[in-house]
């Protein structure tokens, strides 16, 4: 029996902490798809069609032959149903997400109880990667390099550039500046 994973997200933009679990997930799974949500309801500084394609080139290098980037929109237990996925891959970096990807699993598997939910923990250089920590460095002008593959600190800095001043109201700001 072949087994097809789904792994969801915004990924907006992707991270290395993303691409080392898609990496992990693609040894563990016959099939592997990495689903780019498009509508999630926060806001993006990408669309669907950029997030796919930053994503397609950032495990382009990967070479993994069971690996596919789609984009899907709705339910995602009912776009696993429609690729016939098995198994959900979640990935989780701290304490924090593991409250909020278990009830996510228990209301996913009330309406999908024969999709399985498998969760990786990141690796330790990753744990404080997240995509909103990505997008507000490069909003401040940081250096994201150590955290993104260089074509999506590329994009970053392109985005950013064209929304100037602007840049600073799309992205929610925690603490990095002060």
């Amino acid at each position: 029996m072949k087994i097809l994973a789904v792994y969801p997200g915004t990924f907006d933009p992707i991270h290395y902490g993303h691409v080392d679990i898609i990496h992990r997930a693609s040894l563990l799974f016959d099939e592997l798809r990495v689903a780019v949500y498009d509508k999630p309801l926060k806001s993006l500084l990408f669309s669907p069609e950029e997030r796919i394609a930053l994503v397609t080139e950032a495990v382009g290098s990967l070479n993994l032959p069971n690996l596919r980037v789609v984009g899907y929109s709705g339910l995602t237990v009912e776009f696993c149903r429609k690729v016939g996925a098995q198994v959900m891959v979640r990935g989780l970096r701290v304490f924090s997400d593991f409250e909020h990807e278990f009830r996510m699993t228990l209301a996913n598997h009330r309406l999908a109880p024969e999709i399985e939910t498998v969760p990786l923990i990141t690796r330790e250089e990753h744990s404080f990667v997240s995509s909103t920590t990505v997008r507000e460095i490069a909003s401040l002008g940081g250096d994201v390099s150590s955290l993104v593959p260089p074509h999506v600190a590329a994009a970053l800095k392109r985005r950013f550039t064209e929304l100037g001043d602007e840049g600073g109201k799309v992205v929610p700001m925690t603490s990095l500046r002060d």
